[in-house]
């Protein structure tokens, strides 16, 4: 998560965007939007459209977008990166996995659609999918007035979409976990953890401030203990535990240690011997971003011994995965061309999404994962802007 902030000059992009505001929203008008259009609400999902299933063939696929991070005038190549990858890999489950929108955002009309932007790729194809929160989703709320509880009742208005309210009484916004039945749809073989990570921490605590510490947020323990508590539910409720992965936008401290193999080396020795003992793939181009303090999740993984995975974004242009303990670690890297990545010219290389690959017939069920890139399909990584007009928001997203 580079220090570089959303926060734009008058460039071209919101130029245009100041410019034809005016007309958009008559343009918008004239299609006949209902007046309370802008206060979306969640319709009630029936017990059919709340299930995911494996294939008859055993086998399920997710794919794990990260940090669309734009506003209404989205980069085209965002979503046909997005749509490439959807096309291709035919997933059955996608998860946007926080930043899915940033600052820029002046009303709740443009909140509204620069969520519908990376909605409707899925919405598009009938592919279930679900979010969770960053530290960028709220970036655009003072101006819009719609925080990340107004944000969920428009996520959870499309048709497809998967999220639920999530867990009362526990630190964030979405908290939630999916359970994935079986091909012939009679149990669980699969269970997804959606946690919301925070945005950043308080300004003190205890009258100390964070100068010299990481100012991002971090799981709180009652996010933990909700996690733990119903990872014990659910063996009891089915009598054994349910393999599963956890995605949170924020990496935990884990992230790095497994990356340097130790908790205070970092020399290039420390990561080669990493390598071979975690047998990392991939590319770390950025010093991980987590909290100032080890929220304890993994400890907490280790004893439960139900996830298989633990995926983050947050930090753009790190790509890379880790056996850490008998837990994968990784992240899903950078899917917005409208936010930053490599230095100069190679700014879009490692645009892309993360794939999984299950099987119910395979013990942990989780098969493999990898990236997949931006370049793999011939989309123009050209360090420029290249923002379009918001697509058109229908009168109902529900069918």
């Amino acid at each position: 998560m580079s220090n570089q902030n959303s926060g734009r000059k008058m460039d071209r992009k919101n130029f245009i965007k100041i410019s034809g505001l005016s007309t958009l929203a008559l343009t918008l008008g004239t299609r006949g939007l209902p007046v309370d259009f802008l206060t979306s609400t969640a319709e009630a999902k029936t017990q059919d459209e709340t299930k995911l299933k494996f294939n008859p063939n055993g086998k399920f696929k997710i794919v794990q977008f990260n940090d669309t991070q734009d506003d209404e005038r989205i980069d085209r190549r965002t979503i046909q990166l997005m749509e490439k990858v959807l096309d291709t890999e035919k997933p059955d489950f996608v998860v946007l996995n926080g930043d899915n929108i940033a600052g820029g955002c002046d009303t709740a009309l443009e909140m509204k659609q620069a969520i519908n932007n990376v909605a409707q790729p899925m919405e598009k194809r009938g592919i279930k999918w679900a979010i969770t929160y960053g530290n960028h989703d709220e970036d655009s709320t003072p101006n819009s007035g719609l925080n990340e509880k107004d944000m969920l009742k428009i996520y959870m208005s499309y048709k497809y979409n998967m999220n639920q309210p999530g867990e009362k009484d526990i630190t964030g916004t979405g908290n939630m976990n999916l359970l994935i039945n079986d091909s012939k749809g009679e149990k669980a073989a699969f269970n997804l953890w959606l946690l919301d990570s925070g945005r950043y921490a308080p300004k003190t605590i205890a009258g100390q401030d964070f100068e010299g510490y990481p100012t991002w947020d971090w799981l709180r323990m009652n996010q933990v203990k909700w996690y733990y508590e119903t990872s014990k539910s659910l063996e009891k409720r089915f009598d054994r535990k349910i393999p599963s992965l956890m995605f949170i936008h924020i990496p935990l401290w884990e992230h790095r240690f497994m990356w340097y193999g130790s908790v205070d080396g970092r020399t290039a020795a420390n990561h080669e011997t990493a390598v071979k003992k975690h047998n990392i793939v991939g590319e770390r181009n950025e010093d991980e971003c987590p909290g100032p303090f080890n929220s304890g999740m993994f400890s907490a993984i280790l004893e439960r011994n139900d996830v298989k995975g633990v995926f983050c974004g947050h930090d753009h242009i790190n790509t890379y995965s880790g056996n850490y303990y008998g837990v994968l670690l990784g992240y899903g890297g950078s899917a917005g061309f409208g936010t930053y990545g490599l230095s100069g010219a190679e700014k879009n290389r490692l645009r892309g999404a993360r794939v999984f690959n299950l099987d119910e017939s395979k013990e942990g069920v989780l098969t493999e994962t990898h990236m997949v890139f931006a370049k793999d399909y011939g989309i123009d990584l050209t360090a420029n802007d290249q923002s379009i007009d918001p697509a058109p928001l229908k009168e109902s997203v529900k069918a």
